[in-house]
């Protein structure tokens, strides 16, 4: 098993706002320490110290060249886009760098290729890397299992404006594990729009509802609603620090493991 002393970290993202927040957790840890910084080559960040927004120095310089940024780290957390982070696995996968990776968004074709890299390095992969929120997918499971007839199930989730893609990975994961616990497949259930003259709805199938708006950091609310009664479970995150935390947690879980695809629930033994 990897020595605690040699949590060495690549942040890609280095100057995004969950890019801060992942270095400022680094930095607070006592077992972690920031060893590289990745952005793009048209970030105006490129050359200067990574933690300079939070005003201490880190020694670390942000760069765009990967080799250059990933080659000084054993683990890189990664949450910026699909076609990004794939680049970054690839050079992971060269240089034999465990790779956290919380971006969402990815097609089933770039999942299969993050699996296929997943055969020679360790990866978590995880839509929502906050503990809570996992702890919350377990409920999930728990109450769909209890709830599978009888019950309207709808996935409401509200984020900042910024946000490019929805539903959310964490509302899709919701709707994965309640619809693996009922017998269902997401993909012919899933329901993401509804206008005009749509009929009585469907028992068989899982709503979803977006809002985008202000600086949202991410809420999900999962409706189980029966007749006379409805349970609501209910997530909220009012700081990415929750986010940067569990991707700690998963680095030092990773710290165990060779090779092979994990996620939240094998990081926090919720299996």
């Amino acid at each position: 098993m990897t020595a605690m002393t040699d949590l060495s970290i690549t942040v890609a993202g280095a100057s995004g706002r969950m890019g801060h927040m992942l270095i400022e957790a680094i930095q607070a840890s006592a077992d972690c320490r920031l060893t590289g910084a990745l952005d793009l080559p048209s970030s105006p960040a490129l050359g200067q110290d990574a933690a300079i927004f939070s005003g201490q120095a880190s020694g670390v310089q942000v760069v765009s060249d990967l080799h250059q940024g990933l080659k000084p780290s054993g683990f890189l957390i990664d949450f910026t886009r699909p076609e990004g982070t794939l680049a970054h696995l690839k050079v992971c996968r060269e240089l034999g760098v465990k790779a956290v990776i919380g971006t969402t968004g990815f097609s089933d074709a770039q999942k299969a290729e993050i699996a296929d890299i997943a055969k020679d390095i360790a990866i978590v992969m995880a839509p929502n890397m906050s503990v809570g929120v996992n702890v919350t997918l377990k409920l999930l499971q728990m109450a769909a299992q209890a709830l599978s007839t009888g019950y309207d199930i709808e996935i409401i989730e509200a984020h900042h404006r910024h946000k490019v893609d929805a539903p959310s990975g964490t509302a899709l994961k919701m709707g994965e594990v309640i619809a693996e616990a009922i017998g269902r497949d997401l993909n012919e259930c899933a329901v993401y729009e509804r206008f005009g003259h749509t009929g009585e709805r469907d028992p068989s199938t899982i709503g979803f509802s977006t809002i985008r708006g202000g600086d949202i950091v991410g809420d999900h609310t999962v409706l189980f609603a029966g007749i006379g009664e409805r349970i609501e479970v209910t997530h909220k995150s009012s700081s990415r620090s929750t986010y940067a935390q569990g991707s700690l947690r998963a680095v030092r879980y990773l710290a165990g493991q060779e090779r092979g695809l994990f996620d939240m629930f094998d990081v926090l033994n919720l299996r």
